[in-house]
């Protein structure tokens, strides 16, 4: 190959990685967002938000913004809004704590039932949705209304949870069953690295299938760094929760399993990812939410799949429920007090659009990994509430305006 040719594909590659990067500005943006996000926090508060038990706290008194907003990004994809999640979380905690204080039944299979009950009210809600034709904005502001009403009523001021293996979802961690390496828990380092190597294999699988239908794929040098980079944050996430923990358990809290295994068959972000982006579902649902008309002329059952959306959401408010109860270790009518507008602001700030038809799961787990770190740092920095909720807001807002904005240019 001569001089000239190898500048010449050099200069072509380059123009690539650049148009490539461009073309996914907002879902790299969102990402470099995070980070800026985390670092000036992790400044702000002196160091203390990175620290192995303080990340572990993130996740725990967190996973309730990203198990909804896995659901609610779906929802707001097809066009519609689930305002009642937040008093779903009271009236479904209510029901468990009920079924194991009062009922005196075992809390796995009050658990179950639970779950059930998230599923009912989701076909509750889905079908005046799909098939009565009520915009889902009323429907679900009215369930908002009715469950925590319900929750008042059923729950009085509060029901305390004495099972210490229900508890102990929110605050105990996986078995070390490879003993400590060192100062780190064994079983966490070998997740670690597996998580590195499945991310990399996926992501040269992707290429190899692209290249496969004859599209051309991104280029190698943007798979090699994200490859890195990805490797680089599992990494510091892997020692993070390997030195986490007490003198008696560490590693990998059980929730952050939960908020993970609800992602592969069954595993929350690449379960509901792969519902999005591979099935005749997932495709049904952003046609649906990219022109509703268009998709019925082309013959899909816009019904069917706006009602599947609300009893998915049912049945994340019921994991969501549970994991809250677990954590408050008392069922209480006023828990779950504006979750919804955390899970809807993590949609957007994610990349969500206002208007339907774009948006991802990765994308809305990032988003809701903001508002949890914006929420710890500023709790760690002893910040007032009423402060808190202002900075939210002025987040979400600016996140919109971005992504508006954005738009408009490119129109």
């Amino acid at each position: 190959m001569s001089a000239a040719t190898a500048t010449s594909a050099q200069k072509k590659e380059k123009v690539s990685l650049l148009a490539t990067i461009g073309n996914n500005a907002r879902q790299y943006g969102i990402v470099g967002a995070l980070l800026v996000i985390v670092i000036a926090f992790e400044i702000l508060t002196g160091g203390v938000l990175l620290k192995p038990n303080s990340f572990v706290s993130l996740i725990q008194q967190n996973a309730y913004v990203i198990i909804l907003a896995i659901g609610m990004v779906m929802v707001i994809i097809a066009t519609h809004i689930d305002l009642s999640v937040g008093s779903l979380v009271a009236f479904i905690g209510g029901v468990c704590a009920l079924l194991m204080e009062r009922a005196g039944m075992n809390w796995m299979l009050a658990i179950l039932l639970s779950l059930i009950v998230g599923l009912i009210v989701g076909v509750w809600q889905g079908f005046w949705v799909a098939y009565v034709g009520i915009p889902g904005f009323i429907t679900t502001l009215a369930g908002m209304l009715m469950f925590r009403g319900l929750a008042t009523v059923i729950v009085g001021e509060s029901v305390p949870i004495t099972s210490n293996a229900f508890r102990g979802i929110a605050r105990d961690y996986l078995p070390n069953i490879l003993g400590f390496w060192g100062p780190f828990d064994g079983l966490t380092l070998v997740v670690g690295v597996l998580c590195i190597v499945g991310y990399a294999f996926s992501q040269l699988r992707k290429r190899k299938r692209v290249e496969k239908v004859g599209l051309v794929p991104e280029p190698m040098n943007l798979t090699i760094l994200k490859i890195v980079l990805a490797a680089v944050v599992i990494a510091f996430v892997t020692y993070l929760l390997a030195s986490s923990g007490n003198a008696e358990q560490g590693g990998i809290p059980i929730m952050l399993v939960i908020v993970g295994v609800l992602v592969i068959v069954g595993v929350l972000v690449l379960a509901y990812n792969f519902i999005l982006t591979r099935t005749v579902f997932g495709r049904h649902v952003y046609a649906v939410g990219g022109n509703r008309k268009a998709a019925i002329l082309s013959g899909i059952n816009t019904k069917r799949v706006d009602f599947l959306l609300f009893v998915h959401m049912g049945f994340l408010s019921a994991v969501a429920a549970v994991c809250m109860l677990s954590r408050l270790a008392s069922a209480t009518a006023q828990a779950g007090m504006e979750f919804e507008m955390d899970a809807i602001a993590a949609c957007f700030i994610g990349g969500t659009a206002v208007t339907g038809g774009i948006g991802t799961i990765p994308g809305a787990v990032v988003g809701a990994f903001v508002m949890g770190v914006i929420n710890q740092g500023l709790s760690i920095m002893g910040v007032d509430t009423a402060v808190v909720k202002t900075i939210k807001g002025l987040v979400l807002l600016l996140a919109v305006a971005v992504d508006i904005m954005s738009k408009r240019k490119k129109s």
